[in-house]
């Protein structure tokens, strides 16, 4: 068991699959001379040469299309996308192509390609590239979508992505790259559209993903320590397919359900999530399902209004207390 960074975790993962698999290559602006914007490449191009690590103008649509022709026709190419505000520039190679040829050519090809891309604020980069639009993604079918919180789950889920069939969006945060955390000698590829319960609990459930499932874990045990609040945290880890079997029976057994995310409220991932409380568990509900997320604004650059619009552990706490003590559960 060793402690790595999350930058670490899916570099060495990278590594292993190229050398497991000759059909997997990288492609994507400055992820080799330059070794890619946050290092995740570093050393790749010395290792495995021009042909495996392939750098690109800045080009989106272009490079995710060839990406797309690759995949069609045998590779495995894995996709650094700067971030995920670069991908509307190649939304159109994604979504209408991407995601739909192996169902409008009836099976005859899969899409087997990875797209590897962060989003998140908080570092002020301006409002045009500090966006979790994750959820353009999530709505499509064809596409699978994953959110890894930790370095151990960055692994399994990137082995996984690169090991299935069909086009799997990775989405990393910005914010997430220099966390630590422990992963074993030895990882099995994860099952793309399983969460995790990281946190047992009775008195209500955290539901969070990416950045937020490690803030929900974070609240989790700080109100458990100082106010005796037992909550139960519920890391989705896949966004599509999502696992309501997961997150609707934890409700089940608390009766209260707070949803945190990066993203904005108004038609969220956390509003797919309440409805699928609502279907799920509505009987259960002692309570109201609260959602925190981002302010309904373009992300200032501007460090306090930066802050301030972000959802944190702050306002996560309010809303789980407030969620308690609407039905009188705070001790």
């Amino acid at each position: 068991m060793a402690v790595i960074t999350y930058r670490q975790a899916l570099h060495d993962t990278l590594r292993d699959e190229m050398h497991r698999d000759d059909d997997v290559f990288l492609i994507g602006e400055e992820i080799g001379v330059f070794e890619g914007s946050y290092k995740i490449t570093a050393g790749l191009l010395d290792e495995f040469g021009e042909k495996r690590v392939r750098d690109t103008p800045i080009a989106e649509e272009g490079f995710v299309g060839a990406a797309v022709g690759a995949a069609m026709l045998g590779l495995r190419p894995v996709v650094e996308l700067m971030t995920i505000n670069f991908s509307l520039v190649a939304l159109d190679q994604i979504v209408n192509h991407a995601a739909k040829i192996y169902g409008m050519f009836g099976g005859q090809t899969n899409v087997p390609m990875v797209l590897r891309t962060p989003g998140g604020g908080g570092q002020q980069l301006g409002a045009t590239h500090s966006q979790n639009i994750e959820l353009y993604y999530a709505f499509v079918p064809g596409l699978k979508v994953v959110a890894p919180s930790t370095p151990a789950d960055a692994k399994a889920l990137l082995l996984a992505a690169i090991r299935d069939d069909d086009p799997v969006l990775f989405l990393e945060n910005l914010a997430l790259y220099n966390t630590k955390g422990e992963v074993p000698d030895h990882v099995e590829p994860a099952e793309i559209g399983k969460a995790a319960v990281t946190r047992e609990g009775t008195d209500i459930t955290i539901i969070g993903y990416s950045r937020m499932a490690g803030v929900a874990t974070q609240v989790a045990e700080k109100l458990a320590a100082e106010e005796g609040i037992n909550a139960e945290v519920v890391d989705l880890r896949s966004l599509r397919p999502l696992d309501r079997e997961t997150f609707v029976n934890s409700v089940r057994k608390t009766g209260c359900a707070v949803v945190a995310e990066d993203d904005w409220l108004t038609y969220g991932i956390g509003a797919e999530i309440a409805a699928s409380i609502s279907d799920g568990a509505f009987d259960y509900l002692d309570a109201p399902v609260r959602r925190v997320a981002s302010a309904e604004v373009p992300l200032p650059y501007a460090k306090p209004l930066e802050t301030a619009a972000l959802p944190s552990a702050e306002s996560l706490t309010t809303a789980v207390r407030e969620t308690l003590d609407a039905v009188g559960r705070r001790r």
